[in-house]
């Protein structure tokens, strides 16, 4: 697949509603092996480790999430890069045409949701931290975090798409119904909110400070995505993971620069005695 670049049209639609949708953005043989890695998934507790890589649900309602899944295997490593988005994410949160120019990986999530699952609203420019904020000043987006949600299933009407309010990335104002996080309250109704239906294989692609959460689900079966937050060269991961020496040792220098954009400095090992 050729590396796919933003056009005009990206540009004015992702300022004026935060967000775009990819389509077709990953090929099927990729699909087919990322979800048989998804079959493959131990039965993991809340909190407990595989290898480098950790369930750690956001809430009782969001279902099993396992973060850090870069280092579930090979098919995820293919995502760090992928032509579909990564000029896309260049362009929108890489610093351009500056001295720390590039980006990060600060998070990635496998998801799989069931039933009864949904993810309460989030973020929204008010107040908003500046680890998501969406900036565009002389010429330059300057974003704190590009997200891109890749389906690995069809997700339509009851299938708990994730759902967005277009242009809240901008808002001065806090949402007057926006609920509780705290107390999973659902975004179903949500004044202003819009589900986002893809089918297997296109790509969600938003500025993290859009307001944003997943709408109930209903169907049977299982929802699908991968989550790859791409943030700054400088940033850290959010929860302080960090990616294995065995992971970073097997990437192409493309790739690692990607999870590793600013090497550790350390003085010479000592001689030996």
């Amino acid at each position: 697949m050729d590396p796919q670049k933003p056009t005009p049209l990206d540009d004015f639609l992702f300022d004026l509603r935060g967000y775009l949708i990819l389509k077709n953005a990953v090929e099927p043989e990729l699909l087919d092996q990322l979800n048989h890695a998804f079959d493959n998934f131990p039965d993991l507790a809340p909190g407990q480790w595989w290898g480098n890589a950790q369930r750690r649900d956001y809430t009782e309602e969001t279902g099993f999430e396992l973060h850090n899944c870069v280092e579930a295997g090979e098919p995820f490593e293919r995502l760090i890069d992928h032509p579909s988005w990564i000029n896309h994410v260049l362009h929108f949160a890489g610093e351009e045409d500056c001295y720390v120019q590039g980006v990060f990986i600060d998070e990635c999530i496998a998801s799989i949701r069931t039933s009864g699952g949904h993810h309460p609203v989030h973020s929204g420019g008010y107040r908003g931290a500046m680890r998501g904020a969406y900036g565009y000043k002389n010429g330059v987006f300057r974003c704190g975090q590009v997200n891109i949600i890749l389906a690995l299933t069809d997700i339509g009407e009851g299938d708990g798409a994730t759902m967005v309010i277009p242009g809240s990335h901008k808002s001065n104002f806090p949402h007057p119904l926006s609920g509780d996080y705290g107390r999973g309250e659902r975004m179903d109704t949500l004044d202003g909110a819009v589900p986002v239906y893809l089918d297997k294989g296109d790509a969600l692609l938003f500025v993290d400070g859009m307001m944003h959460g997943g709408s109930s689900r209903t169907n049977e079966g299982e929802r699908r995505i991968l989550i790859y937050r791409y943030g700054p060269s400088w940033a850290r991961t959010r929860f302080n993971y960090e990616y294995s020496r065995e992971l970073l040792d097997r990437l192409p220098p493309e790739r690692r620069k990607i999870l590793e954009p600013v090497p550790p400095a350390r003085p010479p090992a000592p001689p030996l005695p």
